[in-house]
């Protein structure tokens, strides 16, 4: 036996001529929650549709606890799913929803009883088992959807952009509840969104998907602090990482890379090979990894040209070697459009790209 609860074997999808998924393969480890995260149409949805059994592949194998279920039925699969719509029996209770796939199944009541009473405590929706759909919030009907999923005592749970129809504060509520619902059962979960905090927060891996194509499988800090690609880079972060493009070069026997005359020193860079000069390429630094008017080893003078008080933290957009640059700072520190600042840069957490090939250097 592996240690892997889904299994994903060269699998391609297309429908018609258009190809949605190629080659595509994935390990999800027993007991793992897996995001998979990218914008709309990179082939997300249609990952976990086909490990639902909803879509039938054109190519490849899906295993199941190291069971081949490519052509099993969806309810064959030991597979509980929530969608992004709740798609509750409207004339049904809380308690005939949860329980309406189990008495299809013929379990007996008394174990019908027994999972219902279970996912109901665990969601906290014991005082709603008797009310309709209707009656319910949007928050409490997403709950009932994931105990519907509960209650079938399955190993691996799906979940297709559970949140996106919940405003902001019900859906950082209900992100804390499934992290603690992941917790507590330590069953295998994999959830689909585009919502980077929601996959940040909530993953131990997060697969990066584009086109139909995993960029880069991590854990959120690696996926954070060393992307792999360009896209990875600039898709993950609120604000977006700062890009510079620009030219390596030896200056005074050191690396550095020039951006439009000004130089960013590479000393504390973190390469994973030798950066030749000559090479073009693009310099990534997020904003938090931007000091200001602190000391550091090279200083360059920017401009404030507007700020964002967030609250806890300060945005600040500054012009810099010709571009505009996003800088996170403390809330308490506040700079007036106009005002002159002097900025370093972090460059052990910055990222360097391939001008050409968009891929980590």
């Amino acid at each position: 036996m592996n240690s892997n609860s889904v299994s994903v074997r060269d699998l391609s999808l297309s429908f018609g001529a258009v190809t949605v998924l190629e080659t595509l393969n994935l390990d999800v480890k027993d007991g793992e929650f897996l995001v998979l995260l990218g914008s709309s149409g990179c082939g997300k949805s249609t990952l976990l549709n086909c490990i639902a059994g909803l879509l039938d592949v054109s190519d490849g194998q899906i295993f199941i606890k190291d069971k081949n279920v490519t052509w099993e039925e969806p309810k064959d699969r030991g597979i509980g799913m929530v969608f992004q719509s709740y798609a509750l029996y409207p004339q049904m209770t809380v308690e005939g929803n949860l329980s309406f796939g189990l008495k299809v199944a013929k379990l007996p009541q008394a174990e019908i009883d027994k999972r219902v009473a279970r996912a109901a405590e665990i969601l906290q929706i014991q005082p709603l088992l008797k009310r309709k759909p209707s009656e319910l919030s949007g928050g409490q009907r997403q709950r009932v959807a994931i105990g519907r999923a509960l209650v079938r005592d399955v190993d691996v749970f799906l979940f297709d952009e559970p949140l996106s129809n919940l405003d902001a504060k019900l859906r950082s509520e209900l992100r804390v509840e499934i992290k603690r619902l992941h917790q507590s059962l330590k069953n295998t979960m994999i959830y689909v969104t585009h919502d980077q905090i929601e996959a940040l927060t909530l993953a131990d891996r997060i697969a990066v998907m584009k086109s139909g194509v995993i960029q880069q499988l991590a854990d959120p800090m690696t996926i954070y602090n060393m992307p792999e690609n360009l896209f990875v880079a600039g898709f993950i972060g609120s604000p977006s990482m700062n890009f510079f493009r620009g030219e390596i070069k030896d200056k005074g026997g050191r690396k550095v890379v020039d951006v439009n005359g000004v130089d960013f020193g590479m000393d504390a860079y973190p390469a994973r090979g030798p950066l030749e000069a000559g090479r073009k390429v693009v310099l990534g630094v997020r904003p938090e990894h931007v000091k200001v008017d602190e000391p550091g080893e090279e200083i360059h003078d920017a401009v404030v040209d507007i700020e964002e008080p967030m609250g806890a933290d300060n945005l600040l957009w500054l012009k810099l070697a010709g571009q505009t640059i996003s800088v996170r700072i403390a809330g308490s520190r506040r700079y007036a459009p106009g005002t002159a600042l002097k900025l370093s840069f972090d460059m052990s957490m910055a990222s360097i790209f391939d001008a050409a090939t968009e891929n980590r250097v």
